[in-house]
Parts: structure tokens; sequence; C-alpha cells
């Protein structure tokens, strides 16, 4: 029963006011001024987001490079996997000659690794 009251005490006070809300006339245009004050702040934004976005890269980078130095420490051969817009940390250029052996391929990872 006191809830059924409040409910209604709710509505009437929102049918009451519900009238007073209106809608926001639209803003002045922008002056000259306005607007390159507009365009400096995106282009600040911009800098800063360009900027936030290397630091994040350059953290990832000292991480990772961390991680292959602490595994190479332990004998654990570490390959990096990386996505289509990355660049690779250590590149190892190309040997010419030929192995005598195949190089054996793990299915599940790299043999010696952790889980």
């Amino acid at each position: 029963m006191t809830t059924l009251r409040a409910l209604i005490a709710a509505g009437l006070v929102v049918g009451m006011f519900g009238w007073a809300v209106a809608k926001l006339p639209a803003p002045p245009p922008m002056d000259d001024k306005a607007k390159a004050a507009a365009e400096e702040k995106k282009a600040k934004d911009a800098a800063a987001a360009e900027a936030a976005k290397a630091a994040q890269a350059r953290a990832e980078d000292r991480v990772a490079a961390r991680y292959i130095a602490e595994q190479k420490a332990k004998g654990v051969n570490v390959t990096p996997q990386m996505g289509p817009s990355s660049s690779p940390l250590v590149a190892s250029p190309p040997s010419n000659r030929p192995s005598s052996k195949p190089e054996k391929q793990e299915a599940h990872g790299q043999p010696g690794t952790v889980r």
C-alpha cells in the first residue's frame, strides 16, 4: 500500500512539473576567433593523443624487450608474435646457408616453455 502511494505521488510530481521541460535554443554561430580557437584546440588534442599513443607503444616495447631478455637468460627462446601494424623488436638477418637438419615445428608452442 505504501509503494502504491509513493508511485502515485511520483506520478503527480512528474505530471505537474513535466511541462517545465523545454528545448534549449541552438547555440549562436561561431565567429572567426572562436573557429580559430576550436581548430587550435582540435590540433592540440590530436597532438596530445598522438604523443600518448607513442608513449604507450614505447612502454609496450620496453616491457616486451625486458620479457624477452629475461626469458633468454633462462634459456627459453621467445618469438614475439605481432599484429599486422607492428614492427619487430629484434630482427635477425636470414641465413642463406642450408641447414643440415630440418627445423622441428611445435604445434603448441616453444619447447621448454612453462604454462
